[in-house]
């Protein structure tokens, strides 16, 4: 890949390593609602009742991770999260036949990988600072190379075993968890990890404090919550659509591969869609409510399997701006509070993946696709709101002070 030449050894491992993690979780995330609904017989209702657990606990990962950065250090909490999300993930087969056991397990994954995320954004941010607007957006493309990967076997993987696509999960998760326990014991002594240990060794402002500065994260992470609430409608509205339409599931599938794919191939036109209509981190969240806004009108109005491809076309694009920008800004305007504020953020805006699946299920189950793809319409439309309020608010925002004491 001619992208990666002018990019150190060590970044091009890191891309890899992340690839494999990537493929192992798109083995699994797509089919949670497909399981439940299908393979335990279980209703709409509870399917989303599984992802709010898994969600919460996913919210509660956020924000540990992004607090503990500084007090328990890099290589315990991205390690310890990822192992510990390993050993959640082997546990969830034997959990299945016991509902609620199976429920307590899935909140226990939400929580330990998402305790991770934002250790290895801030850490991603910290120590190539120089590159990192770049670095986020290449880490993104190469993840989701893994994405299209695993969900290429995933549709696969359920037709022979749902369990199977745990084990798989888990696997990558503790192949992820070893190469970062060898990869920060071999930086243990490069210039940019003393430099963000030595940062770690400067009194921390309190959180409650730092939560006062409402312009860095609020107004982004509501319209990044929103936007999420509105995403369910792929796994509690299309999900269940296609299986009662009686079509394959490998089409739901597919649907992911494609998303995947596009992170990839159209990496080129949201190049120019950031040259021409949005330069900045700010513009870009903003289109990006915009594009999913669009996709979500067309599962309403073309509730065919060639409106779904348009949909996730659209949906992708503005995934593909925002997924990159939001940490960018963080770590731009944050200093070396950005672990604090990416945490924060990721666990406001988790909390549509809490609400979503539930209002998109109980919408389902009363009334089929049309009123989720409505509600998602309007999720997006609050999006657009909240990432306008949040480019106007910071339109002359200075960075932070990178030591604040």
């Amino acid at each position: 890949m001619k992208f990666l030449q002018d990019y150190p050894k060590e970044v091009k491992v890191f891309l890899i390593a992340s690839l494999v993690n990537a493929t192992g979780s798109a083995l699994m995330w797509p089919l949670v609602t497909m399981y439940v609904f299908d393979e335990l017989g279980r209703s709409m209702k509870d399917a989303a009742l599984v992802i709010v657990i898994q969600s919460l606990g996913g919210i509660a990962g956020q924000l540990l991770g992004g607090s503990l950065y500084h007090k328990v250090g890099v290589k315990q909490l991205i390690v310890g999260g990822l192992a510990m999300n390993a050993l959640a993930l082997f546990a969830l087969p034997a959990a299945s036949g016991n509902w609620h056991m199976f429920m307590v397990v899935m909140g226990l994954v939400g929580l330990f990988n998402s305790m991770s995320q934002p250790a290895i954004q801030a850490f991603v941010g910290f120590r190539f600072a120089e590159r990192r607007g770049e670095l986020f957006n290449v880490i993104y493309v190469a993840n989701n190379i893994g994405v299209a990967l695993g969900t290429g076997l995933s549709g696969v993987l359920a037709d022979l075993s749902y369990k199977l696509s745990f084990v798989m999960n888990g696997l990558t998760s503790a192949i992820f968890a070893v190469f970062f326990l060898v990869y920060l014991r071999k930086i243990g002594n490069a210039p940019a990890h003393n430099e963000l240990q030595q940062r770690s060794r400067h009194r921390d402002q309190s959180g409650w404090k730092l939560m006062g500065n409402t312009r860095i994260y609020l107004y982004m992470a509501l319209g990044s919550m929103f936007l999420l609430l509105g995403n369910s409608v792929w796994n509690t509205g299309v999900s269940p659509f296609i299986i009662s339409e009686g079509w394959s599931k490998s089409l739901y599938s597919f649907l992911w591969t494609l998303n995947g794919i596009l992170i990839f191939a159209a990496q080129p036109l949201v190049s120019l869609i950031k040259r021409w209509f949005a330069r900045t981190s700010t513009a870009q969240m903003t289109a990006s409510a915009v594009f999913y806004l669009s996709g979500y009108a067309v599962i309403l109005l073309m509730p065919s399997y060639p409106g779904m491809v348009l949909a996730m076309v659209l949906a992708t694009l503005g995934e593909m701006l925002i997924s990159p920008a939001t940490p960018a800004f963080i770590s731009d305007y944050a200093g070396r509070n950005a672990p604090f504020y990416l945490g924060l953020s990721g666990g406001i805006g988790a909390a549509g993946r809490v609400i979503g699946p539930y209002l998109m299920g109980s919408l389902y189950d009363t009334g089929g696709l049309a009123p989720t793809a409505w509600l998602a319409c309007g999720m997006a439309v609050l999006a657009v709101g909240f990432f306008i309020i949040h480019a106007y608010v910071n339109r002359s925002a200075r960075t932070l002070e990178q030591n604040t004491v």
